[in-house]
């Protein structure tokens, strides 16, 4: 029965249905109204076009995620901040230095958009696409492993 409620669930999100992801993030937007809401759907553009194949979704009490493979980064809004946070951030290389939060830690890293800031598309298309990359690595290495143990 849990299955059938899950499976309707995916097909009206994959369908665009008024509670998919994709439109409450759109909500999301509309209602921030300011700045944050035009730089996250600056962000979200850029990952649609580094990933066309991303998976939208809300997680957290409302916050935008995008996965492929695993967690590709979330878009978090602040009073004074679009955060975006990389799950695996602190494995990933930053040529640009986009990365300027959360660098103390060992796992994730993250990049804080302000108001008037100027987002470096080219750079975050590499990061995005590079997070992606390692997410279907570690996703083939897993698998690949599950068969030499089955």
């Amino acid at each position: 029965m849990k299955r059938a409620k899950t499976s309707a669930k995916k097909t009206a999100a994959a369908a665009g249905g008024a509670d998919s992801p994709s439109r409450l993030i759109d909500a999301k937007i509309k209602e921030l109204g300011d700045w944050r809401g035009e730089m996250l759907a600056r962000v979200r553009a850029v990952i649609r076009q580094a990933d066309p194949e991303a998976v939208e979704e809300l997680k957290w009490r409302g916050v935008p995620v995008w996965s492929h493979g695993g967690i590709i980064c979330t878009g978090e809004t602040y009073k004074s901040v679009v955060k975006m946070t990389f799950a695996r951030g602190a494995s990933l290389d930053d040529p640009s230095g986009l990365f300027n939060s959360s660098l103390e830690g060992n796992t994730r890293r993250a990049i804080d958009l302000h108001e008037g800031d100027k987002l470096d598309e080219k750079a975050l298309k590499a990061l995005v696409r590079a997070a992606v990359d390692m997410n279907l690595a570690a996703a083939a290495a897993r698998k690949s492993a599950k068969r030499k143990a089955g």
